[in-house]
């Protein structure tokens, strides 16, 4: 289908502003003080045994007093100072506070009567450290999504995930980096600086729950919390080599977040777990989604025999994309035979025309009003918070001569925000509707698919400026609403994670989740960046 008139302008004026950008950014940042100053250093490998235990394993030798709460925590506490100055993931700490829990922790087991068992059933992630999303609002922590119009902010109630999970024992050690606003494949902004992919220092965590990522592989967190309306989770545990699992949207709550949702937002953003181990999943969701967590048959056990597999190799060929590099198609090709070879199965592969818009569907529905008729929240009004909205041209000059409180991709969106027609593409919505139709017919509740992460692997930092909608590849997941776990696949030839999106029917995310166990034990799961 050719691209109507509307689509041929959008394509035009979003090249012609990436290209001003790229010129601009060539100019005045020829290059980034982080990948300057990361360049020919690696990080300190692993050398704390603790530090290689699921936080199920965790959990398990903490409830039989094998090991202490305070053991593990200081761990990883040892770990956050290590690895943190070459990484800048975590960016306000609780170590302290963290201690203290830890021992009363160690103290509530030694006084526990009612045996391990009791203890798994009311917390079952008993003493285990947690790391926490910076948009999460954690009590007494910095709430500022990376704005220096917010620095001060600080949050005076926990998110509901993260009440529940430190209701379930998880202790939380700090907050981690975020890209400003969380609108951004990037874990930059003014307010903290640039974080770092731990396999190459110069390489993108991608965003917007990079500090997350990054934080994860480096072993400084063994669980930790993200919120994905793009791809937010599953770029950055993509580019870091790590789980991450988009749910099915609805099930966990997104309430005390910043920025807030606004419009229809609501209807694409999921709150899920990341990790390092596929087992922690399963665990972290049951506990994250609270009372729902039955509606998702987390205890089912999954016979991957008898599900249909599907292998979707690409968009089809969208302009606003570049093309799948050769590495992820084969490793996605990997993946198909030994599906095929291990259970005896033909995965079939299926192509959508519809995917080449992609990014036009995600684009529109990001900006349709609420049911009242209340458009979202424009993106120059939240980067103001909590004064004026921001003129974008005028921080665009104010950036060039390095006195902007805004990054410029930040910018970028802002002024893509006021060029961008308030009207409603009709052709994006005609094809999101044909796309879902398709996608869950095929897919029932017994149908998992592969699809690639993202176009590439992680790019050096900065570079994502050039190639802006490769994210459409995880976002369209948000549009259809569909539960997908990330899954990592070793390391390619650069020595960075490679892997693969698993997606399953609405609410049958239990079945991507047993894929991510298989995968794991299949292809290694997650590599120590330090050993590499």
């Amino acid at each position: 289908m050719a691209l109507s008139r509307l689509d041929k302008a959008q394509v035009w004026l979003f090249g012609a502003v990436t290209g001003v950008f790229f010129m601009l950014f060539r100019f005045f940042c020829p290059r980034s003080p982080a990948a300057a100053a990361a360049a020919g250093k690696k990080l300190p490998p692993v050398s704390d045994p603790l530090l290689l235990l699921s936080a199920t394993q965790l959990a398990k030798k903490i409830r039989r007093k094998e090991v202490s709460s305070v053991e593990v925590v200081q761990a990883y506490i040892d770990r956050i100072q290590e690895v943190n100055p070459f990484v800048n993931a975590v960016v306000k700490d609780r170590f302290a506070a963290a201690l203290q829990e830890a021992a009363q922790v160690d103290k509530l087991i030694e006084e526990e009567t009612g045996g391990e068992e009791v203890l798994e059933d009311r917390l079952p992630l008993l003493g285990v450290p947690l790391s926490v999303k910076e948009s999460y609002a954690l009590q007494g922590m910095p709430f500022t999504t990376g704005l220096v119009s917010r620095q001060g902010v600080v949050a005076t109630v926990d998110a509901p995930p993260v009440a529940l999970l430190k209701r379930a024992g998880a202790i939380p050690l700090g907050v981690t980096n975020i890209s400003e606003l969380c609108m951004w494949m990037e874990s930059s902004n003014n307010l903290y600086g640039i974080t770092c992919n731990p396999y190459d220092l110069e390489r993108i965590p991608g965003g917007s729950s990079g500090g997350e990522g990054s934080i994860l592989a480096s072993a400084g967190a063994v669980i930790g919390v993200g919120s994905d309306i793009g791809g937010s989770i599953r770029m950055p545990c993509f580019f870091n080599g790590i789980f991450g699992h988009k749910t099915t949207p609805g099930i966990v709550s997104c309430e005390n977040q910043y920025p807030p949702c606004s419009g229809r937002q609501e209807e694409y953003l999921s709150s899920g777990p990341m990790c390092r181990y596929a087992e922690d999943l399963a665990l972290m969701l049951r506990v994250m989604a609270g009372p729902k967590a039955r509606m998702l048959c987390l205890n089912t056990k999954v016979d991957l025999k008898k599900l249909r597999f599907f292998s979707i190799p690409h968009d089809g060929g969208s302009v606003y994309t570049y093309p799948v590099s050769q590495e992820l198609i084969d490793i996605q090709r990997k993946v198909v035979e030994r599906l095929e070879a291990d259970f005896g199965v033909k995965v079939q592969e299926v192509r959508f025309p519809e995917l080449r818009y992609a990014f036009q569907i995600w684009d529109t529905f990001m900006v349709l009003p609420d049911k009242e008729g209340r458009p979202p929240l424009p993106f120059a009004e939240l980067m103001g918070e909590p004064g004026r909205p921001v003129w974008p041209l005028w921080e665009l000059l104010k950036w060039m001569v390095g006195k902007s409180d805004h990054t410029i991709a930040a910018i970028g969106l802002a002024l893509l925000g006021t060029a961008r027609s308030s009207k409603a593409s009709a052709f994006a919505i005609q094809q999101k509707e044909k796309l879902q139709k398709q996608v869950d017919e095929l897919l029932g509740t017994d149908g998992v698919f592969l699809y690639p992460s993202y176009t590439r692997v992680a790019p050096k930092h900065h570079h994502a400026l050039f190639k802006p909608f490769d994210f459409s590849y995880t976002g369209i997941l948000n549009i259809l609403g569909l539960p997908v776990t990330q899954c990592p696949l070793g390391l390619g030839e650069e020595g960075l994670p490679l892997g693969v999106q698993v997606g399953a029917g609405k609410l049958q995310d239990h079945l991507t989740l047993a894929v991510a166990l298989y995968l794991e034990k299949t292809f290694g799961g997650w590599r120590d960046p330090g050993s590499k």
